[in-house]
């Protein structure tokens, strides 16, 4: 009898065991990034296909399938023409051109606000979806020139309307409810799990096994650029004050003795009850900017900025006690954007997410922008989490805009998307995005209108039953700066 001995090594494909949410088994492809040996005994780091990254570990062999191993193939070469490769990548201006429409053929509008009552019942409204407003090669119904100078006041009568889901905010990371299609809990699949082949393999795999900060100790979901040296400890030790790294516990207690530290550094420009906001600037406090990049680089993907923090600000929530103001979470936006950023990264730390917090993060963000004057966006690509949290903050934000219109001359309340994004600071591209996605824009008897259907404001009123926290910019005591005059940083 002859037997074969299959080397595994990295790049090889097999289908692994693992533990799904309701702690069953099932057996995920997955890829070998790494292989290590450990006291006699090979581990092996495998990313499960189709998943998201934070789901990667060390698994031993008897995990393995070893029936159904395939080997790595050679990547196929894209065929060329005259040394230049044939297929043809879409276009960056088609693309920028399909946003401008869509947002020229919107925002100027007098959307009127319609209340369905029946919702049970069907009526014959066209929706606008998503797809058919940014193509380009889609001609926009047009619509009466009373209309699109936004003076038409004629009564459109309430229909009855069709039946939607309920809940229209609040999947986020906040809240474990999810009645309108949203994943409550983190997408296994997503912007996430695209194919990072071509990345470094040492950034594909997760170098911390353990990091404590304060009263904390949290799991790590990414690499993250440590000290090599400080890699391999079982568990990393942070001071949560001025975010420090260490080797050790002995080394932590000793350095407390010396931090003066019980705040993040920089100005407290907003407290109310426990919560504090301290505005941080890239420049002036550079080594904990630098800290505080490293620490949110565990737990997101697409985090690219660690050392080079001058051109940024970093506004971090705190939750104040009696040993001083823990860190809960925090988001960094760039001192000049040229594209409206508000916001470059943002992150709620996990021992304090589903409470709350990210959508506070956003609602602080939008309050800047409120008091600089802008309309303001989040920098793109969002993380999962960051996509759910801001899908329900605009989607909640408006929604109470809408409901808070009044009847003007006994007519239905009439608002433009222009007046939406200058009362919220929600950039008008969002706005449209955002009504879009709940299906509210319909076009009806020659005129856009929206429709709020009982089961929309059901779900936005039970939604908002969730929210307890909530900035009051009262509390927020804030300056914005010009720093196209200030020069360098």
């Amino acid at each position: 009898m002859t037997m074969f001995f299959v080397e595994i090594v990295e790049g090889c494909r097999l289908p692994v065991l693992r533990k799904n949410q309701e702690h069953e088994d099932e057996w995920p492809l997955a890829e070998i990034l790494s292989v290590k040996e450990v006291s006699g005994r090979k581990l092996f780091y495998v990313h499960y296909i189709d998943f998201n990254k934070r789901l990667d570990e060390w698994v031993t062999a008897d995990r393995l399938d070893m029936k159904k191993l395939q080997f790595p193939k050679k990547e196929a070469k894209t065929p060329t023409k005259n040394g230049l490769p044939t297929s043809r990548p879409s276009s960056p201006e088609r693309e920028v051109v399909s946003v401008y429409c869509t947002t020229k053929c919107l925002s100027q509008l007098n959307l009127r606000i319609i209340l369905v009552e029946n919702a049970g019942q069907k009526r014959k409204v066209e929706p606008v979806p998503l797809a058919t407003q940014v193509s380009p090669a889609t001609p926009v119904p047009s619509l009466p020139s009373s209309q699109q100078n936004g003076t038409a006041r004629r009564l459109i009568p309430a229909q009855p309307g069709r039946k939607r889901k309920a809940n229209c905010g609040g999947t986020d990371e906040d809240s474990q409810d999810s009645s309108d299609g949203i994943p409550s809990a983190p997408r296994m699949t997503g912007s996430l799990v695209s194919d990072r082949s071509h990345d470094d393999i040492v950034t594909r795999m997760k170098n911390i096994e353990c990091i404590e900060l304060g009263r904390h100790r949290l799991k790590p979901w990414y690499f993250s650029p440590y000290p090599q040296e400080l890699t391999a400890l079982p568990i990393l030790y942070l001071c949560e004050f001025c975010l420090k790294y260490l080797k050790s516990l002995k080394c932590l207690q000793r350095h407390l003795t010396k931090c003066n530290l019980r705040h993040p550094p920089g100005n407290e420009i907003y407290r109310k009850g426990t919560i504090s906001f301290f505005e941080i600037d890239g420049r002036k406090n550079k080594n904990y900017s630098q800290n505080l990049c490293l620490l949110a680089k565990c737990f997101l993907d697409h985090k690219t900025l660690y050392y080079d923090t001058d051109p940024f600000l970093f506004y971090v929530m705190t939750e104040y006690d009696s040993k001083g103001f823990h860190i809960v979470g925090y988001f960094s936006k760039e001192k000049e954007s040229t594209e409206d950023y508000n916001v470059a990264c943002i992150l709620t730390l996990p021992p304090y997410q589903r409470r709350g917090y990210g959508k506070l993060l956003i609602e602080f963000s939008y309050e800047l922008s409120k008091v600089e004057g802008k309309t303001g966006t989040p920098e793109k690509p969002l993380s999962d989490l960051g996509l759910l949290s801001y899908r329900s903050y605009w989607s909640q934000t408006i929604l109470e805009i809408l409901m808070d219109l009044k009847p003007d001359n006994g007519e239905r309340p009439q608002i433009t998307i222009n007046e939406i994004s200058e009362i919220t600071s929600v950039k008008k591209e969002d706005v449209i995005s955002t009504l879009q996605y709940l299906n509210l824009i319909n076009y009806y008897k020659g005129q856009y209108i929206l429709t709020l259907s009982e089961d929309i404001v059901d779900g936005h009123e039970r939604a908002m039953q969730k929210r307890h926290s909530r900035i009051d910019p009262k509390c927020l005591h804030f300056t914005p700066k010009d720093w196209s005059k200030r020069g360098k940083w």
